[in-house]
């Protein structure tokens, strides 16, 4: 490209490629009428453009009134700040000539740590005043555009020297018609690839306990003539990612490059560098350091390698980037730990915490730097796993790991497989290296980090899931839930689950039901749901367990001790009694040895979901005030209201309609009475108890409720049938309970006639009705062309007429037409939304994530309990 003459009338028609990184501060730079809004128009998309004559217009209704640029420009920089800090590319659209106007942008970008990229419109002065002459709606003085070139000009060589990290300079009007945008990623974005990784701790020199550490993790050495490795290949593709300190105090740093840079090189591995890397490399390129904490040792090591070695070596370190981000940003790898503001983001900031991490500036009684614990503030969503400061055990603590578990100070070498957050070590073969401070943490130790916080929980939320996106949660719904969660639930260390509320099916316009089967079938059939599970549905309540195999399992995973927890759908115990409670515990412990579960699902957990019979175990109060005050109100009142009818009738008063009317009202009250009593008996100690389990919600690594149905049933029927086989031997009466079923084929007429005439049976027995689910657990509906669609319900209630009676009154059966006017939207939306935060308390649970991101969801759940909703539905 041949360069413009002093006026600017020079052009070069050779296209100019600009090349712009994806997440950065774009300011275009050059005089009114160089075009440089046409050119943002051309080459950005309208919102990444913020422009200071839309600016001047929002504040003054006229984008050319100059006694508002301040204000315009105070707004300019608001929006461009929010944009960095929501990482979005921005593009400012102003002169800018002025070094001061350019000053405020750098400093911008550089508080959010993206790069300042200059893009210099010089386009002659002539053509400026030409085409600002030919706006009707601009007319500037004749001195305006000679002022602002002048200032060009001046500004030209100095913009790299202002902080731009990337200059552009396009010369007339022919190299800006030809220039063309070139997004390039960030160097840290490998946001493309999603492993699987076996992220390695600080390795130190320590080159033969890497070897054996990669050997563990399965891969396979590949070595040079001289029987040195200098490559390692895992068979099934996994890739090693190096968290950084390679090098110094261990006996052979250049064997670890010589393996971990054959590694990057052949595409098995990724490396970022650590401070000691960072130190190394500038002494090996001449630079003063001063040399301690074991470089000594890396350069005598290296002194005795070749230059072409040294020189690999050299070129290895210097090419490092501070930290990546992974897996579609749910895993970020660097040295020293990083804070979510700064995922993602270049600076030198960024790279010094990337490497450093950040002090307190304090120092401890071994003249150490006090690292800020920033671990047990991180509330991001990815995964930081680092390493720099060494601990005796590698542990998460609010979604962070630090792997550096002191190889060289004797203790071990440790990966993390991902995603499998699997722990793979290697002890150390002999202390290498004497460590000046023992080996403890500055971040807690504890599993989880820190407590809780109100911040986690308090006002307007909004909770992202797997199965449904984003589901919000209102500020009143928090307040609710806080309430409830903080005056009566249960440690929320243990409150893993809320099952979700459950949609009844349509509504039916069968003569004398409000609810039937076929509606629920047809709705089924509809989604494209073919086979279905029809469950039971027990009279009792609602019921999550956490069963613990051994004394210690619980707090091995959940940091309390016990034997487990009974908790209802608000998160409350489920019994008052202890001892009771732990007596349902240890049946269902028992029968889960007995069949075998713990082993078979490899855990010494289980969370299971159940009904606990009767209905009055748990709901004797409000038996007592509702249901009972209405059964005797009706007994004592209507005997007496149809003994005075029917005297008046002696009299020979026609009030055959009325003593009709209030017979079948009487009748009503019974047919009440009667219905919640088949709920309600006397218990004593475990006698009388009964437990239905349905469902198995989790395991240890494992979310459960995906699998199908039938899956969980086959295992629920073996552990009810090893309690009913202790029980038998012990002469002990059975507490878990089977629970009923059968399978449907909604495109089979002889099928679904089956499961309804079995609801009929259940419920003319006085049952409650049964729930009907889809087999495969998990469905959604289809967009077409395979894209997936909505969630299908999980579970829709199909009730008997006596039980609505219960809960639409005693006479409800006389107001079906106006009960079918119920809307069913925002119960079926409810559940919907519970279903999916739910599960995704299951999966992070699953993941091992910290308890933080656990009760998040379930939180959630509890707080959607809050919205207003028909409770009879």
């Amino acid at each position: 490209m041949t360069d413009a003459a002093a006026d600017g009338t020079t052009e070069s028609t050779t296209p100019r490629r600009l090349p712009v990184t994806d997440v950065s501060l774009v300011v275009l730079i050059g005089t009114s009428g160089a075009g440089k809004s046409t050119f943002a128009r051309r080459h950005f998309l309208p919102t990444q453009v913020v422009s200071s004559d839309f600016c001047r217009g929002l504040v003054a209704d006229d984008e050319n009134d100059q006694s508002a640029s301040a204000e315009a420009f105070d707004l300019l920089h608001y929006i461009v700040g929010k944009r960095l800090a929501a990482g979005r590319l921005t593009v400012v659209d102003a002169t800018n000539v002025q070094p001061e106007a350019r000053r405020q942008l750098v400093r911008i970008a550089r508080e959010h740590d993206v790069l300042p990229i200059a893009i210099v419109l010089d386009v002659p002065p002539g053509v400026c005043a030409e085409r600002n002459r030919s706006r009707p709606d601009r007319q500037l003085p004749a001195h305006v555009i000679p002022r602002q070139n002048r200032e060009l000009r001046r500004s030209l060589r100095g913009l790299e020297r202002e902080g731009f990290r990337k200059v552009h300079i396009l010369r007339g009007e022919a190299e800006v018609a030809s220039a063309e945008i070139e997004l390039e990623k960030r160097y840290n974005d490998l946001r493309h690839l999603t492993g699987p990784f076996d992220i390695v701790g600080d390795i130190h020199g320590c080159r033969s306990e890497l070897e054996t550490l990669l050997t563990r993790l399965g891969y396979t050495l590949t070595r040079d003539e001289r029987g040195r490795p200098v490559d390692a290949a895992h068979p099934a593709g996994r890739t090693a990612v190096f968290v950084g300190d390679l090098v110094d105090r261990g006996p052979d740093t250049p064997g670890v490059l010589r393996l971990v840079m054959g590694m990057v090189a052949a595409g098995h591995a990724i490396c970022v560098p650590g401070n000691h890397e960072n130190k190394l490399g500038r002494s090996m390129d001449g630079k003063k350091v001063t040399v301690s904490h074991g470089l000594q040792e890396s350069l005598d090591q290296l002194a005795g390698e070749s230059e072409e070695f040294r020189t690999e070596v050299r070129a290895f370190m210097r090419g490092l980037v501070s930290h990546y981000v992974l897996d579609g940003g749910a895993l970020v790898v660097c040295h020293a730990g990083l804070p979510e503001r700064y995922h993602g983001r270049n600076s030198g900031r960024v790279r010094s915490h990337a490497l450093y991490g950040e002090t307190t500036g304090e120092t401890d009684e071994y003249g150490l730097p006090v690292r800020y614990p920033w671990a047990e503030e991180y509330r991001g969503r990815a995964l930081v796993v680092y390493g720099h400061t060494p601990v005796p055990t590698a542990s998460f603590v609010n979604n962070t790991i630090c792997l550096d578990t002191g190889c060289v100070f004797g203790g071990s070498l440790t990966a993390l497989r991902y995603p499998e957050r699997e722990l793979v070590s290697v002890e150390a073969e002999r202390e290498w290296y004497a460590p000046v401070r023992p080996m403890i943490t500055d971040a807690p130790g504890a599993r989880e980090g820190r407590p809780l916080d109100l911040a986690d929980v308090a006002g307007r939320r909004i909770v992202e899931t797997g199965l449904h996106g984003r589901v919000a949660v209102r500020e009143e719904n928090a307040a609710a839930a806080l309430e409830v969660m903080s005056r009566f639930a249960l440690d929320p260390r243990l409150l893993a689950y809320l099952p979700p509320t459950m949609a009844p099916s349509p509504t039916s316009r069968r003569d004398g039901y409000l609810e039937h089967p076929e509606e629920a079938f047809l709705a089924y059939r509809a989604d494209g749901v073919r086979h279905l599970v029809c469950e039971e549905k027990h009279m009792g309540s609602r019921a999550v367990l956490l069963v613990a195999r051994d004394g210690a399992a619980l707090e091995r995973r959940f940091g309390v001790a016990g034997p487990g927890a009974i908790w209802t759908r608000t998160g409350r115990a489920f019994l008052h009694d202890d001892g009771l409670t732990a007596a349902v515990l240890d049946r269902v412990r028992e029968a889960a040895e007995r069949a075998g579960l713990f082993e078979e699902l490899g855990t010494d957990w289980l969370l299971l979901d159940a009904e606990l019979m009767p209905w009055s175990l748990k709901a004797v109060e409000l038996l007592r005030r509702q249901y009972a005050a209405v059964g005797a109100a009706a007994g004592a009142a209507l005997p007496e209201v149809l003994s005075a009818l029917e005297r008046a009738a002696g009299r020979g008063l026609d009030l055959a309609d009325l003593t009709a009317r209030q017979r079948q009202r009487s009748a009503d009250a019974t047919a009440f009475t009667e219905a919640y009593r088949r709920y309600c008996w006397p218990t004593e100690g475990l006698s009388g108890i009964r437990l239905a389990p349905f469902q198995l919600l989790a395991a240890e690594g494992a979310n459960l409720v995906v699998r199908p149905h039938d899956e969980h049933l086959a295992r629920i029927d073996r552990l009810v049938a090893a309690d009913a086989d202790a029980a038998a031997t012990e002469g002990k009466e059975p507490v878990l309970h089977r629970t009923g079923r059968i399978l449907v084929d909604t495109e089979d007429e002889a099928s679904t006639a089956a499961a309804t005439a079995w609801w009929e049976e259940l419920t003319g027995a006085g049952g409650e009705g049964m729930v009907v689910k889809p087999l495969a657990s998990l469905v959604r509906t289809s967009r077409g062309e395979g894209r997936p669609g909505g969630l299908v319900q999980p579970g829709v209630k199909v009730r008997g007429r006596e039980y609505l009676r219960i809960i639409y009154g005693p006479d409800y059966t006389e107001h079906l037409d106006r009960l079918r006017q119920r809307s069913l939207g925002h119960k079926r939306s409810l559940a919907l939304r519970e279903y999916a935060l739910g599960l995704e308390a299951l999966d992070r649970l699953a993941a091992g994530e910290p308890l933080w991101r656990v009760h998040e969801p379930v939180f959630a759940v509890l707080a959607l309990e809050s919205e207003p909703v028909d409770p009879r539905l």
